[in-house]
């Protein structure tokens, strides 16, 4: 029931050719799970099932995700460095459905593997059918729209050099090459730019309201945690320090956060009340930032918010020196304890913790473009109000 392979697999010379071979071999595990589906019934969890079973469990659990990282981390972003006109649309259009496609398929492959794994280990168990014919379908699909429409492109548009370098890249994957040298491997990491523009007929003339409209696509877009933002402030020397907190609120008066203040950041604003925050979504190709003056929030905005928070992060906070140095996480686990132990439920706010407020008085949307010929719109509040014009990228 296994399918062994004996046919010779093509050189890391010609990675198109690679891509198109781990096609081949994934559609022989297709074929060995069809094949297994009639089997189980006729002669149930027997030798063979066991190494069909195997056989496809080893291949999707390591070579199928190398396939699909060679395709979501080079071969996709290679061709938006060098696709224009109708191919750099073609891409667009084709790009998120492969990698949506990859998600899917690793979550179908999830639920067939809790199925498979009694099988190879010799118990008795059923594969769903259902299951199966899902993740066939939806495999041989992508691999036929990847066959037909991006591998003709990456062989019509690629390099002798840039089929070499995919090349490279595959085989450093799979551990056939050592890696470049650090410096070299970061002076050629690039993603080309190219889901959206941006230009001043297409914002808001208030910017606080532009950037509510691009928070609610980044909502929309499902963007990994898009209220984490950079804070960049200075000491008194005037040396910097960023770190990433969370935006619980913005409005015309501000964007809001809260901490420890006492904490480094807290302190620095306390010397120095100017701050930037830089908000990067890379789902969307855009990067917003901000800059202003700081000021605190009441302790009435402050109570508000430290009582709506979960009871752990509540005690959390009364039990953290922020940024001061400590033993081992043990004695902070200790001062956890020591502090839930003395105020239960209902911890009281502490008064060195609340929120800081930055009123903002520049902000710029960045909309990442091909070429690294971005689109920059900067709002400057003049006089009260807000004047925007067009940056050089």
């Amino acid at each position: 029931m296994t399918n062994p392979l004996h046919d010779a697999a093509p050189g890391f010379d010609q990675p198109i050719a690679v891509l198109k071979h781990c096609h081949d071999r994934i559609r022989k595990q297709l074929a060995t799970l069809q094949k297994l589906l009639d089997h189980l019934p006729r002669h149930g969890a027997d030798e063979q099932a066991r190494e069909a079973a195997t056989a496809v469990i080893r291949y999707f659990e390591t070579a199928a995700h190398l396939h699909h990282e060679d395709e979501e981390q080079n071969l996709i972003p290679m061709l938006r460095e060098v696709a224009q006109g109708e191919d750099a649309a073609l891409l667009a259009a084709l790009a998120p459905g492969i990698i949506d496609d990859h998600s899917k398929m690793d979550a179908l492959w999830q639920r067939l593997h809790e199925q498979l794994r009694p099988l190879a280990d010799g118990s008795a168990g059923d594969v769903s059918a259902a299951d199966v014919g899902d993740f066939c379908e939806r495999y041989t699909a992508h691999m036929e729209r990847e066959e037909s429409q991006i591998a003709p492109m990456a062989k019509r548009l690629f390099s002798a050099s840039q089929m070499a370098a995919l090349g490279q890249a595959m085989q450093v994957r799979r551990g056939i090459a050592p890696a470049p040298a650090s410096g070299e491997a970061v002076a050629h990491l690039r993603t080309d730019y190219g889901q959206a523009s941006l230009s001043e007929d297409d914002v808001d003339a208030d910017p606080i309201v532009q950037f509510g409209k691009w928070f609610d696509e980044a909502l929309e877009a499902q963007v990994n945690e898009p209220n984490a933002m950079g804070v960049s402030t200075v000491d008194e020397r005037g040396r910097p320090a960023s770190r990433i907190v969370l935006v619980k609120q913005f409005d015309p008066r501000g964007f809001t956060w809260y901490t420890n203040y006492q904490s480094q950041k807290g302190r620095q604003l306390e010397q120095n009340p100017y701050a930037s925050l830089l908000f990067f979504w890379s789902e969307l190709e855009r990067q917003i930032r901000i800059e202003g003056r700081v000021e605190r929030t009441s302790p009435e905005e402050s109570d508000q918010y430290f009582h709506s928070r979960p009871l752990k992060s509540r005690l959390a906070a009364i039990a953290s020196a922020q940024s001061e140095p400590i033993g081992s996480r043990d004695a902070m686990e200790q001062q956890y304890a020591s502090v839930a132990e003395q105020y239960g439920e209902q911890p009281p706010r502490p008064g060195n913790w609340g929120g800081f407020r930055l009123v903002p008085e520049r902000i710029e949307f960045w909309q990442g473009r091909r070429s690294r010929f971005h689109d920059r719109i900067v709002y400057t509040l003049q006089g009260g109000k807000w004047t925007r014009q067009r940056l050089q990228p």
